[in-house]
Formats: C-alpha cells, sequence, structure tokens
C-alpha cells in the first residue's frame, strides 16, 4: 500500500496561489519577513514526499499490528515512535502550536499539509494534532505557573496532550457526565473520581507523559453543561519544577477493539481508583449559582477539532480517489460501448467508471475549497492589522464549522464506496487500500460532535446568531460571488443551476422559521439534510470561483500548454458538481416544505 502512494498536490498549488489571496496573508508582520509566494512550492513539494517517504509507510503497521494493551500500558507499533520522532525534530510535530515559535506555517499552508500527511496514515495525526489543542487551552486558559509547568515539554513533543469528555454512560449529551472534582486545600487543584471513555490517544508509549484535558464537575456545580468544569490531569504528576513525580492514579482500563484507525489508540481511562488522582482546574471555580466554565473552554479545543476532523475526511477520499484513478487507469476489461467489435480498454474508457471518478474528485475538491477558505478566514482572524477585518473573518468561521466538519465526513464514506466500486470484485479485498480507507472513515462523521449536533448548531444557532446578522452577511457574500460568475463563458447553465439553488435555500429557511413555531420536532428532523444543502451550495459557488480562474489561464495558455488539462479538469469538475451534485438541493426542498413527521410518529414497536 504504502509502496505505491501518490499524492498530488496541484490543486493546492492553484488554491494557494492563483484562487486565494495567500500573498496578503503572508505580508502580515507574523509572515513576511520569513515566507514569501515563491516559497509555496517547496514547502508543498517537501509535504507531498514526506507523506510519500516517511509517512505512508507506517500506514500497514499502524492497520494491522494496530496498538496492543498489556499490563495496562497501551504500546504503539516501532514504526510509529519513528515517525513521531522524525516529525517533532523536523518543523511538522507539536512546535507549530508554540505562539511564541518563529517560521510557523499560516493556517492555509498548514492544512495542506497536514491533508498530504494524513493521506499517508490517517491514524498517525492524533497523536500530534492533539496535542496542539490540549496545549491551547492551556496557554488561553491556565494560569502562568501552569504554562511554564506544562507548555515547554507540550510544543517540544516530549509530552502529548488528549480531550476527555465522553463516558460510559453519555456521549454527545456531556451534560449528564458524572465524573467528580473534590477540593483539597490548594484551591487549584482537586481530587478526579470518573471514568472516561472512546479517549484518542488516551494511552501510548512514545511520549513520556500525557497531559489529559478533563471534564468534571465540582461539588455543588449546577446541573447540566453549565456545571461542568475543565481540569489539567496529567498520567503522570509534574512537581513545581516541572520534573516528572510519581504516577498520577490514571488508568487505561481497556483498548476499544475498532472498525478502523487501528494504529490510533482508543481508550477507557479510570481517574482516581486509589483516590489520588489529582487535577489542575483551569480558569475559576464555579461561581455562587454553580455555573463554571469548563464547556466554553473545551469548545475552544473542539471548533479545531472539528476542522481537524473534516480535513482527515478530505485526505482520505482524496488517497482512495487517487488509487480508483490508478486502478481505472491500469485494469484492462471489456470493451468501449461504441466500439464493441475492438480492442479490450483500460475501464477508465467505461462512462459509469468515469462518472465514479468524477463524482470523487468533485467532491473532493469541493471540500478542500471549503476547507481552504476557512482556513483562510482562519488567517486573516488571527494575524489581519485591521480589526474589522479580524471580526468579519471570525464572523464568517462561526457559519463555516458545523459545514466543514460534517459535509467532508460525510461524504467521505460516499466516495470511498464509489472507490472500492472502481475497483470491482478486488476493492473488496484487503490487499487493496481502499478497503482500510473505508474502514478508517467511517469515524469521522461520529468524532468531535456527531454531524447531527452541527446540523443543529447550525440551524439552531448559527442561522439567528447576532439577530440573524451573521449568517445573513455570510449568505450575501455568497451571493455576490454567484453574481459576479453567472456568465462564466460556457458555464451560462450552471449559473442559472447555482441562482436557482441560492433561491431554493432562502426558501427553506423562511420555511423552517415558521415551522418552527408549530412542531418543535420538523427542525431536527430536517436539520441533517438542511445543513447537507447549505453545504452544497457553499461549495458550488466555491467551484464556480475556481472555474472562473481556470477558463482565464486556459485562455492565456492554449490547448497546447502541458498544464491545459488541468485548468479543463477544473472547469469540468465545477460542470459536474454544479449540474450533478448540487441539484439535491431542490429535492432537500421539496421534502422539507412536503414535512412528512412519519418518522416520529411510528410506533416504536412497528419499528
Amino acid at each position: 500500500m504504502a509502496g505505491n502512494f501518490n499524492y498530488s498536490n496541484r490543486d493546492h498549488k492553484f488554491i494557494i496561489k492563483e484562487w486565494l489571496d495567500t500573498e496578503k496573508i503572508l505580508n502580515f508582520d507574523e509572515f513576511k519577513d520569513v515566507y514569501g509566494m515563491e516559497d509555496v512550492d517547496m514547502i508543498l513539494d517537501q509535504g507531498v514526499k514526506v507523506a510519500r517517504e516517511i509517512v505512508a509507510p507506517t500506514n500497514i503497521d499502524g492497520d494491522r499490528i494496530g496498538v496492543r494493551l498489556e499490563n495496562g500500558q497501551a504500546l504503539v507499533p516501532e514504526s510509529f515512535h519513528k515517525l513521531y520522532n522524525f516529525m517533532q525534530e523536523n518543523g511538522y510535530g507539536n512546535s507549530q502550536f508554540d505562539p511564541e515559535e518563529e517560521g510557523k506555517l499560516p493556517t492555509i499552508l498548514h492544512i495542506a499539509l497536514e491533508e498530504f500527511f494524513n493521506a499517508g496514515n490517517p491514524a498517525f495525526h492524533s497523536y500530534i494534532g492533539l496535542a496542539g489543542g490540549s496545549s491551547n487551552l492551556i496557554n488561553s486558559y491556565g494560569r502562568e505557573e501552569d504554562k511554564q509547568k506544562f507548555l515547554p515539554k507540550m510544543f517540544s513533543g516530549q509530552w502529548a496532550g488528549t480531550m476527555c469528555l465522553t463516558e460510559p454512560c453519555c456521549g454527545s449529551d456531556v451534560g449528564d457526565i458524572t465524573t467528580r472534582a473534590y477540593a483539597t486545600d490548594d484551591p487549584m487543584i482537586y481530587k478526579i473520581k470518573g471514568t472516561k471513555c472512546f479517549i484518542t490517544c488516551g494511552d501510548q508509549d512514545i511520549t513520556e507523559n500525557i497531559i489529559h484535558l478533563l471534564l468534571a464537575k465540582c461539588e455543588g456545580a449546577a446541573p447540566g453543561t453549565k456545571g461542568i468544569s475543565l481540569f489539567i490531569v496529567p498520567k503522570v504528576w509534574v512537581n513545581d519544577d516541572g520534573s516528572l513525580g510519581e504516577r498520577n492514579d490514571v488508568s487505561t482500563v481497556a483498548l476499544e477493539h475498532k472498525m478502523g484507525i487501528h494504529g490510533s489508540p482508543t481508550a477507557m481511562l479510570s481517574f482516581g481508583e486509589e483516590d489520588n488522582c489529582r487535577g489542575i482546574l483551569l480558569g475559576s471555580p464555579p461561581d455562587e449559582s454553580g455555573r463554571a466554565e469548563g464547556m466554553a473552554q473545551m469548545f475552544v479545543m473542539m471548533n479545531g477539532a472539528r476542522q481537524g476532523t473534516g480535513l482527515t475526511a478530505l485526505s482520505i477520499m482524496q488517497a482512495a480517489y487517487n488509487y480508483s484513478l490508478q486502478y481505472a487507469r491500469e485494469r484492462i476489461q471489456g470493451k468501449a460501448i461504441d466500439n464493441p467489435k475492438g480492442p479490450r480498454v483500460p475501464i477508465i474508457q467505461h462512462p459509469d467508471i468515469k462518472r465514479m471518478l468524477v463524482f470523487q474528485k468533485a467532491v473532493a475538491e469541493a471540500c478542500r475549497a471549503m476547507l481552504a477558505k476557512n482556513s483562510y478566514y482562519i488567517d486573516l482572524s488571527r494575524h489581519s492589522p485591521d480589526p474589522a477585518e479580524r471580526k468579519m473573518a471570525q464572523r464568517r468561521i462561526e457559519v463555516n464549522n458545523p459545514l466543514v466538519k460534517a459535509y467532508p465526513s460525510d461524504m467521505v464514506w460516499q466516495t470511498t464506496c464509489e472507490a472500492i466500486q472502481v475497483h470491482g470484485g478486488y476493492g473488496f479485498t484487503e490487499e487493496y487500500p481502499v478497503a482500510q480507507y473505508a474502514r478508517d472513515s467511517k469515524i469521522l462523521s461520529i468524532w468531535e460532535g456527531t454531524n447531527f449536533i452541527q446540523s443543529m448548531d447550525l440551524v439552531g444557532r448559527k442561522w439567528t446568531l447576532d439577530g440573524g446578522k451573521i449568517f445573513a452577511e455570510w449568505m450575501a457574500e455568497l451571493k455576490d460571488s454567484l453574481e459576479k460568475h453567472k456568465n462564466l463563458e460556457g458555464l451560462a447553465r450552471e449559473g442559472e443551476i447555482m441562482a436557482k439553488a441560492a433561491a431554493t435555500y432562502g426558501g427553506i429557511q423562511a420555511f423552517i422559521a415558521g415551522a418552527f413555531t408549530g412542531n418543535i420536532k420538523i427542525v431536527p428532523l430536517y436539520s441533517t439534510r438542511i445543513l447537507r444543502a447549505t453545504a452544497l451550495l457553499w461549495g458550488g459557488s466555491l467551484l464556480l470561483e475556481q472555474a472562473g480562474v481556470a477558463l482565464e489561464r486556459i485562455k492565456e495558455l492554449g490547448e497546447g500548454h502541458y498544464d491545459y488539462n488541468f485548468y479543463l479538469g477544473k472547469v469540468k469538475t465545477a460542470q459536474f458538481y454544479i449540474r450533478n451534485i448540487v441539484p439535491e438541493i431542490f429535492n432537500i426542498a421539496e421534502v422539507v416544505r412536503d414535512s412528512d413527521t412519519s418518522a416520529v410518529e411510528i410506533p416504536e414497536e412497528a419499528l
């Protein structure tokens, strides 16, 4: 599998150098003396090389050897140790999360590298990525002494991090957690008691310590999510001078036997079995009404993890597509339908195979466009010297977050199934990599808040933020783009479809606003489909923008240029997405207006 790992960065170069105004980002103070546009190709080429030569060879070990539990310790394949050390030593590791680190990449470039690495080994990235989220929480909410104690070794990669939310009694309904924190003589240190499950990288033998960011409730806390606090709970206690002390009464009870992502340990952890687990409170203790700060703090980490989940989905769908494209070019079977007496041909010449390939390509490029545009806004929100521009970018991110998590992680299952179908019976065997990609991908729609939760965040919250102004601004930007690109040469029909889709989406919004007051169950019954419609609309608009850029380049270059087919592919991909995938919006609108409630009316006994 690793030996023939292939990945192109041509679309990434197009996005960064031709579609988005990356030069603006690189001219911000944080980057202007470090990077220029002339560095982009080198950074992306080196990233693909690392993915192919260093990361991908570990993938088979992760899937087939996996992680095992011996005497309470999770043991990771040896190749993962070497890979982890390589990434830390070569600037691809935890140092990227250090706000003081010089030479960090802007997000728009960083996510491209993460995509390559995730495609090479989808199970590996969490070992590094989770340290980023947990260190960011400590940096944002910890006391100065906490920062000095934990962050240097987390940024160096000596220590890893996790987020500990889920419990056996509750998954998505975090407000029902039973893990408790009991006050001690030190007002910032609490004794922790409870069990957490489904903890990604909850235990491993790569780093000497793991810093868990754990949700728990203090005595007297308010019920539900408003009473949750957040604690730093090291696997090994850290002394005041930063040295390691005794084990902190955190034990690994079990590792989950998962469908995929076998190289990433998913642990059940027990805290305080011997009444000696200590945690350091982040922020303030619950107020007089029992309200605490933990969930608001944890959302800072979760929002980053949601974009990371969508990016992993994109990585897998692109890798699976690459393998199916390679197979379709090499597999000889059947004759061309318009030449039945001719020779046997590669299956890529059969119309339905081409349809499956372009479906994968179109969805992947739409997802990449969404993630790249959101990353561009992240860079603006963090680094623009203009406060108004930072505010605008943050408002766009509010709407984008549920979309960039849910849409790619929903679609990766569908696109990878098409990759298997292209392989025929061979795709159903483990000798071909697409089978593993299918197994690895399914968790992504469940991770970091199920996609239903993302849809309720969009419809129930993002639609109404700031009196509805934030979403209205998002829609206005999208419509402005459609108006600008409605008359592209050869794409008039696509412009018509997108204009109709935008109007139809407005009708969905208006209908739901009225239906909500009549039957509250209508919103959760249809919210996942509404999120899909939102993503389809956004994805179509972004691909139409890219087609406009590609058409200009086609005019400049002519058919004889070596890059002509790339730009033609961008145009044809946009056409396919808008004419074959975006029209799902019209069906969703009809279904929403019909408001069939049979799914909630059917008795349990009838199921």
